[in-house]
C-alpha cells in the first residue's frame, strides 16, 4: 500500500478492476459476468475512484437524476484499505458532486450495517424493495 491514495471521477475503471474489486471486497455483485458489469458502469452517472498507484482499490457508483435523489448503487473498498478513510472520502467525493439538493440514498449488504451511520447515514425503515429474479 503506497502512502498516497488519489482519487478520480473522470476515469471509469475497466470490468475487469471492478470484479476484482468486488471480489476482494466481498461485495456480491455477478462478477461471474463481465458484461453485465460493463453495462452497470457505463449506465452509472457518477463514478468516484480510489486508486494506489494503477490499482483501484476503492469505488462508488451512483445513479442519480443531481436534484432530488441518489442512489449509491455500490461502495467497495479493498480489504487491505479498509479503515484508512477510503469508504468515508468516496461518500464525501460522491456527495461533493450530487450537491445539496440531493438526498442519497443506499441498500447496505447486512456485513456494512454498523458503518453506514458512522459516515453521516440515517438508518430509515421506510424503504421496500422488489427483487431481481436474475
Amino acid at each position: 500500500m503506497s502512502a498516497q491514495i488519489s482519487y478520480r471521477v473522470d476515469v471509469v475503471p475497466t470490468a475487469g478492476q471492478v470484479i476484482e474489486l468486488y471480489d476482494d471486497a466481498g461485495l456480491p455483485r455477478p462478477t461471474h459476468d463481465p458484461q453485465r458489469i460493463r453495462t452497470m458502469f457505463e449506465n452509472s452517472d457518477l463514478i468516484v475512484t480510489a486508486w494506489d498507484e494503477a490499482k483501484l482499490v476503492g469505488v462508488s457508483r451512483t445513479i442519480t437524476d443531481w436534484v432530488w435523489c441518489s442512489y449509491l448503487a455500490d461502495l467497495a473498498v479493498s480489504p487491505a484499505y479498509k479503515r484508512s478513510g477510503i469508504g468515508r472520502k468516496l461518500i464525501e467525493l460522491t456527495r461533493a458532486k450530487i450537491g445539496e439538493e440531493s438526498m442519497t440514498l443506499l441498500l447496505s449488504v447486512p456485513a456494512a450495517m454498523d458503518y453506514y451511520p458512522k459516515v453521516g447515514f440515517v438508518k430509515e425503515d421506510r424503504a421496500f424493495i422488489i427483487h431481481r429474479t436474475k
